[in-house]
This record gives structure tokens, sequence and C-alpha cells, in this order.
């Protein structure tokens, strides 16, 4: 199997980075293998880079993507303002070790500027460590 097609024909693979991209933009992380984040990554950042813009060309070309029209709304009201100025970096991918049944390594993809993830790494930051 060569790299990148992740064990699947086009139209299955595409459906699947479409469905994926939807839940990051509707939940602002999604827990994943790794190799599939990875080849998620560049098209959330594209999304991402083209509702910065907000124009409604790019509205039109990121519809014809993002399969549920709420995730679309929040992509370009929210995240997209989100993100500012930022040139780039919309993402991050934190690996989570192996999953249990067949030790495939396993990551979250995040939105960089998603509350939800600001207010987690700033109460991991005050909870005192463990020993």
């Amino acid at each position: 199997m060569r790299q990148g097609k992740l064990g699947r024909r086009t139209a299955a693979r595409r459906a699947l980075f479409r469905s994926s991209v939807t839940s990051l933009f509707l939940h602002d992380r999604i827990i994943t293998t790794e190799a599939k984040a990875k080849a998620i990554r560049p098209i959330a950042e594209r999304l991402i880079t083209w509702a910065r813009k907000g124009e409604l060309h790019h509205r039109r070309l990121a519809a014809q993507f993002v399969l549920e029209p709420r995730a679309l709304k929040r992509l370009f009201n929210e995240i997209g303002p989100m993100v500012g100025d930022r040139p780039g970096g919309y993402t991050r991918i934190i690996k989570l070790g192996q999953r249990r049944g067949d030790a495939a390594p396993m990551a979250m993809i995040e939105l960089v500027d998603a509350p939800a993830a600001t207010a987690e790494s700033k109460a991991d930051k005050k909870a005192p460590a463990k020993k």
C-alpha cells in the first residue's frame, strides 16, 4: 500500500476527509489515527485560510467540501475571525499512544485557537503535578 491512500479508493478517501474535517469544525477536536490526522491537516488549514479571507467565492469553494451547513457557518463566522492574522498553523496534532484493539497509533487533531482547547491548556497549567 502506498503512503497517503489510507487503504481506500478515491471516493471513500474523499468522503472520509470531508466527514472528518466537518467534525473538526463542529467539535474543535477529533480523535483519529495519526495517518488520518496528518492527511486531514492540510485540508483543514486550507479551508480555514479561505474562512479568514471570508469572500463569497471562498465560501462557495468551502461549501463544496464541508458536509453540514452548520459547520460551514461556524467556519466562516467563528473560526475564521478567531484565527485573526495568524499566518498558518491553525491546527495541532497531539499523539495519544496506541489503540487497544489493533495497536494503531492514535492522535488528536484540534484547532489551536479554539476556546475549549485554550481553556483546557490553562487548566492543565494551573493543576499541580501529581507525584
